[in-house]
């Protein structure tokens, strides 16, 4: 459950993320359909910060910070991977950059 920041409750102290500051709290969602929810999400006012792409570790993943400063990753499983896998993909992932 998240809720809106309520400084009336806590003796006027804002203690919500503030739109364009930085936070270090990153919201994770595994969903069904991370394509569709990335851009109801966008629709909904949130702005790109990774845009969605496939992962090394098997997700499709990607990161929005909404309106009001929060940040979120959202996933999707596309296959599943064994240790071993994981880790040729990983470094065939970073000797690409």
């Amino acid at each position: 459950m998240l809720s809106d920041d309520f400084p009336e409750f806590a003796g006027g102290e804002r203690r919500a993320a503030r739109p364009g500051a930085s936070t270090p709290v990153s919201l994770h969602l595994q969903v069904p359909d991370c394509d569709r929810l990335f851009q109801q999400a966008l629709a909904a006012g949130a702005t790109v910060k990774m845009p969605l792409a496939d992962m090394f570790w098997g997700d499709r993943f990607g990161k929005l910070s909404d309106p009001f400063g929060h940040e979120w990753s959202v996933a999707t499983r596309q296959r599943e991977l064994s240790p071993a896998e994981m880790q040729a993909a990983m470094r065939q992932a970073f000797a690409k950059s």
